[in-house]
């Protein structure tokens, strides 16, 4: 599986921003990681996309970045449109939604950027909302999600006919959304493959899959009702792929009556994201709150345990009485390496919350917390197959050793004690 760290944790939005923090940030990573190359997941708002997909001069630019400092690119983040980095985002982040036609428009621009940035024999994945908010979504919005689907596969079959290059887009499930769950996203596609459904309706499932996002799949609890790998295989029994994964953790409230545990979850409340919180009954049910503060404020009974949509650093676990939903992660990246195309699905690390960690939740710097972060991925999750684009598209099986000698820990220590590529 392709690592990269996605840079939507960082603000810029035009091209002179975005090529600073690829130095700024992603060159030093790369260094503390130990890696010789660097997958970067590159987040592209929409002001970006349509200037580098009307510029070749500026995509050389950019390439010429990430190739003088080692880092290359085989996955986009199209969810946030713009503005992530707002004072306050909450809601905005699920605008323009799939049935606006801005949303295609702009999809169809990352791939065109994606398809000149991608190693040679790499495909390349771009993540998406799921449609939109759950409120307002009508039969109308649906209808014309459904056509732009459509439309988006063709676009992406003309990309693969003229460049060679295959773009998949990975549509990302998340709490709150007219696609909350995996069983929403798969019941939703599944419904529109096939060739009973008219074409212009129909969406293609070689070029159109799922983004597994780790810390909203724990919210769900479907390690709890399901089973992690039970959810996974129904994407692919649904004659869907995983296209993506991004590696990310929640945090999970055992008791959120007590007094201590609902003190240390409210640090984590603030204003620019919003952070959904599940609560799991006793009879396998899930209650849903909006947001953290409507939860503490009494829209869950908390009499059962909380998972709260909130990004913790993958290293990093939680002060007592909170924990990190890690073990999904683990799992589930478990379960996409057995399914079928799962080796392809790329693994993109997803913290883009480090500038809202309430005071103490990390001590690290953003270099160096994230380089942990990929330390962290390349000891932990299925090692033996996290590679560098590079090596796929020169050997096509190429594969890393598995991590022996230091431990995450000693990495952590000492940078310089292994050296790999992600």
């Amino acid at each position: 599986m392709l690592l990269s760290y996605c840079t939507n944790v960082h603000p810029a939005e035009h091209l002179d921003g975005v090529l600073d923090q690829l130095v700024r940030y992603a060159a030093p990573v790369r260094e503390a990681a130990g890696l010789d190359v660097l997958g970067v997941g590159l987040w592209m708002p929409a002001v970006l996309a349509h200037r580098l997909a009307g510029s070749p001069d500026d995509r050389v630019r950019l390439r010429a970045v990430l190739d003088e400092h080692g880092l290359q690119v085989h996955t986009l983040n199209a969810f946030p449109y713009g503005g992530f980095h707002a004072d306050v985002v909450k809601l905005d982040v699920y605008t323009p939604t799939w049935a606006d036609p801005e949303r295609l428009a702009y999809t169809l621009e990352c791939a065109e950027v994606l398809a000149e940035l991608l190693p040679d024999g790499v495909a390349g994945s771009i993540s998406t909302l799921p449609l939109a908010w759950r409120e307002p979504w009508t039969d109308a919005d649906d209808d014309a999600a459904s056509r732009a689907f459509a439309a988006l596969g063709e676009g992406l079959r003309d990309l693969r006919e003229r460049t060679g290059k295959v773009v998949r887009v990975a549509v990302e499930p998340e709490p709150g959304c007219v696609l909350d769950t995996v069983d929403d996203v798969v019941a939703w596609l599944a419904a529109r493959t096939g060739p009973d459904v008219p074409a212009d309706r129909r969406i293609d499932p070689e070029h159109v899959g799922v983004c597994l996002d780790t810390c909203h799949l724990a919210v769900s609890f479907a390690d709890r009702r399901a089973g992690t790998a039970a959810t996974v295989r129904r994407i692919t029994d649904a004659g869907l792929r995983v296209v993506k994964v991004q590696a990310s953790a929640a945090l999970h409230v055992a008791d959120p009556a007590d007094d201590a545990a609902r003190a240390a979850v409210g640090a984590f409340a603030e204003q620019r994201y919003i952070h959904q919180v599940r609560e799991l009954t006793a009879t396998g049910d899930v209650l849903a709150a909006d947001d953290l503060p409507d939860a503490l404020d009494g829209a869950l009974p908390a009499e059962g345990p909380w998972r709260v949509h909130f990004h913790v650093p993958l290293h990093h676990e939680p002060a007592a009485p909170l924990a990190a939903t890690t073990d999904v992660l683990r799992a589930a990246v478990d379960a996409v390496r057995a399914a079928p195309h799962g080796d392809e699905a790329h693994l993109d690390v997803e913290t883009y919350t480090w500038a809202v960690l309430p005071e103490g939740a990390a001590t690290d710097s953003l270099v160096a917390g994230i380089a942990a972060e990929l330390r962290w991925a390349t000891n932990h999750l299925a090692a033996t197959h996290l590679v560098a684009a590079h090596d796929v598209a020169a050997a096509g099986t190429a594969r890393t050793e598995p991590p022996s000698g230091p431990t995450a820990d000693d990495a952590a220590a000492d940078p310089g004690t292994t050296r790999r590529t992600a």
